[in-house]
């Protein structure tokens, strides 16, 4: 059991919160979930095809506790890196689709990543699918492989502007958290940019920018009902109402 996020006389079964995709049925908040599941929500039952699990990564710079980082995370998640790829169909839609995972070193965005997504686009771009990313990346671009990690939001993004040459649609989704690198680049870069209610999004983190420029920030700063009363974002659905909303989309 745990309790409610918003209500504390209101108790709910993990079953109940995990049959609801995560979400509060009492106070609808939504709650971070894995990229697996993320998958099993949004993909029509045994379609989905994942690709590119081959592509590992490696300590190429030799980072302190990076080796030993990397094995926890994958033990902890089941996943070899932050992201998942491949094709599925949404609602009978063949689609290709890259879910990030936050349980995974924070989402964060390092070689793999980026060449797994490519690799993704170069599909889209042969197959003339339409490319769906979720983002869950709260640790932006991964320090651990310095400039390298860095390269991948132009290498992304460069992707991303083939698409829009060959008038493939790209639906990005933000949910809690994505931050960093990542929003900096592609996750900003859809045709239609969509969020999950109450996300945070941001590049620096609220509290970094209260530090830094010594000043409260307005409230609900960088959530996503914030950035799209401001115009920095198209829509916000609920995870329920998620798959639908991209069928219709699509």
């Amino acid at each position: 059991r745990q309790m409610c996020i918003r209500d504390s006389s209101g108790i709910m079964l993990k079953k109940e919160l995990d049959d609801n995709s995560g979400v509060c049925a009492k106070c609808g908040f939504h709650t971070r979930i894995t990229a697996r599941k993320r998958i099993e929500i949004t993909v029509d039952p045994g379609t989905f095809t994942e690709l590119f699990d081959e592509i590992r990564p490696s300590d190429f710079l030799d980072f302190p506790q990076y080796a030993e980082k990397l094995e926890k995370s994958a033990k902890k998640t089941g996943l070899s890196e932050s992201v998942i790829t491949g094709t599925g169909k949404i609602n009978g839609i063949e689609t290709a689709l890259a879910v990030t995972d936050f349980f995974f070193m924070g989402g964060s965005l390092g070689s793999v990543m980026g060449e797994r997504i490519l690799r993704l686009i170069e599909v889209s771009l042969e197959k003339n699918l339409p490319l769906v990313i979720i983002s869950a990346s709260g640790g932006g671009a991964r320090m651990h492989e310095g400039i390298m990690s860095l390269m991948q939001m132009a290498k992304i993004s460069a992707g991303i502007s083939r698409l829009y040459e060959n008038s493939i649609p790209y639906i990005s989704v933000l949910t809690d958290p994505t931050g960093g690198g990542v929003t900096a680049s592609f996750a900003m870069l859809g045709d239609v940019n969509i969020a999950e209610p109450g996300a945070l999004i941001m590049f620096a983190g609220p509290r970094v920018i209260e530090q830094t420029i010594k000043q409260k920030l307005p409230e609900g700063f960088q959530r996503s009902e914030f950035l799209l009363e401001h115009g920095m974002i198209d829509m916000i659905v609920s995870r329920c109402d998620m798959k639908n909303k991209l069928y219709s989309i699509l």
